[in-house]
């Protein structure tokens, strides 16, 4: 019979999904293996899915209440999120997929230790990149007027950045905190402070927006502070429940190894997200070069897509989760029936939800490479796919075929039916489970580091030079960031021909985008 997965009994697995499949008929005709795995896929979609809804609803009421300080405070605010969006939340966020990857295999491979000197590895990586993200943030106004924007706009919205400069850590530690439970299969804790959060964050608004009547400056940190209950209450509830107790070890010297690794994982997950994420605000763009009714439409078109495109995200999240365990615990039998049970739930969901199929699919096939290690595939994918044929072919759809907004959504579609025919393509023919799986547990390290030629782990002294090096580097970037912040004028706003086609992004409620900061 099949292995039971890491962390659960047998027994337990088959009154559970007994219970789920209640009819005799079907009980006869699917086999438990694919039955355990559709229940668990499932208790740990539901869960993914109301919480990454929660984690969407801080940007709504952030926008509901700055909604009421004007027109100029509104589209300083959505210009300020979008701005973040593509330059700091899409890259961090990228960044920390690694380590899903690491953590689910790790986990998997029972290695609990290790687990937190990942964990270790992952905080330390995204503090530092806070530093580059803090440069570009606080010269955003600068960029923002050569770009055509309206000066008080880009004002507001520069006031909005450096109060968020703060929540840039917070940020990014809240999601390392989300995988390194998610991906040892630990789905509540994310769901109760979120709950906890939401609550918190709408007193907050009220309070500094309406109450003390601080205006711009009370909803900027409101948005700010936001983020950091939601990355402090998930902090005090995994310390409260001692969650971390069988994996966290204490602070290790390990933690300063095997960077190269890490980094060659999530340079590939960053470029996947990015590509992905980018491309939509593409088409915010366009709309706004077309029409304010093509600009509404895309408005319009990118609300629905949020919604329907958070229970693929939650297929995701459960289908990276196992796959990385499966394969970390030397089953690969699992993580096949896992690939198969996920693929087919993203097929129904398409259907019964009238969805386009494609993008079901491939939200899925992207949690399968996370899984796997295998982010470099789904990265070259993403850059050919929407930027070689989706957004080339929905230009011309748009602008030469003159279909306004809908040909580029059909430049998207065409882009995603060819994704998913091509991951279909390459999870059957052309990933070796048997080698992935051997990779995985050779030696109990998947990505053994290449730190240096003669590989193996760097001594004392290579240590403090390369680790100093990287810090150096932050920091001089941080440096020159805050030099042309004070040092350079800021330039003057362009012509207001630049600023029309610009214009959708002051229009943009940031509780629309399709890929919304993820709590």
């Amino acid at each position: 019979g099949e292995q039971a997965a890491p962390g659960t009994h047998q027994n337990m697995e088959t009154s559970s999904s007994d219970r789920l499949f209640c009819c005799p008929w079907l009980r006869r005709r699917v086999p438990m293996a694919y039955r355990d795995e559709l229940y668990h896929i499932l208790k740990m979609t539901v869960p993914v899915l109301i919480t990454r809804i929660l984690g969407y609803l801080p940007s709504f009421v952030n926008t509901m209440f700055c909604g009421r300080l004007g027109n100029n405070v509104m589209a300083g605010y959505g210009l300020a999120c979008a701005t973040i969006n593509i330059t700091t939340t899409s890259t961090g966020f990228g960044l920390a997929v690694a380590c899903d990857t690491l953590v689910s295999q790790t986990f998997g491979g029972k290695n609990l230790l290790r687990v937190g000197v990942i964990l270790q590895r992952s905080i330390l990586i995204l503090l530092l990149f806070c530093l580059p993200c803090w440069a570009l943030l606080i010269n955003a106004q600068a960029v923002l007027l050569c770009l055509g924007q309206d000066p008080e706009v880009a004002r507001i919205a520069q006031m909005y950045m450096t109060a968020f400069i703060p929540a840039v850590p917070a940020m990014f530690l809240q999601q390392l905190q989300v995988s390194y439970l998610q991906n040892q299969i630990i789905i509540l804790p994310q769901l109760f402070t979120a709950v906890a959060a939401n609550i918190v964050n709408a007193v907050t608004n009220y309070i500094l927006v309406f109450w003390l009547e601080l205006g711009i400056s009370g909803s900027a940190a409101a948005n700010t502070m936001s983020h950091f209950y939601s990355c402090g209450f998930l902090f005090i509830y995994i310390w409260w429940k001692k969650l971390h107790a069988k994996t966290w070890g204490g602070w290790s010297m390990e933690s300063l190894q095997e960077w190269g690794s890490y980094m060659k994982l999530a340079i590939a997950s960053t470029v996947m997200k990015c590509a992905e994420w980018w491309v939509y605000e593409f088409g915010g763009f366009f709309a706004g070069m077309l029409s304010e009714n093509d600009l509404a439409a895309q408005h319009g078109v990118i609300m629905i897509g949020f919604i329907t495109y958070m229970f693929p995200v939650g297929i995701q999240a459960a289908t990276c989760a196992r796959v990385g365990n499966a394969l970390g615990a030397g089953n690969t039998s699992r993580a096949r029936i896992t690939v198969k049970v996920s693929y087919g739930l993203a097929v129904g969901f398409a259907i019964v939800q009238g969805t386009v199929l494609g993008l079901s699919i491939n939200t899925v096939y992207i949690g399968i490479f996370v899984g796997t290690g295998r982010q470099k595939v789904a990265a070259v994918a993403n850059i050919i796919g929407y930027y070689g044929i989706g957004l080339s072919v929905g230009l011309v759809l748009t602008f030469v075929a003159k279909l306004q907004t809908l040909g580029f959504w059909l430049g998207l579609l065409i882009c995603v039916c060819l994704q998913s025919t091509f991951f279909v393509i390459v999870i059957i023919f052309k990933l070796n489970w048997k080698t992935m799986t051997d990779e995985v547990n050779f030696c109990d390290e998947a990505v053994k580091p290449n730190e240096h030629q003669g590989g193996g782990v760097l001594s004392p002294c290579q240590l403090l030079l390369r680790r100093g090096l990287v810090v150096l580097g932050a920091v001089a970037i941080l440096a020159i960031g805050v030099s042309v912040r004070f040092l350079v004028p800021l330039p003057e706003s362009q012509s207001s021909l630049i600023n029309s086609t610009l214009n959708w992004v002051n229009t943009t409620d940031p509780s629309t985008m399709l890929f919304p900061i993820q709590q």
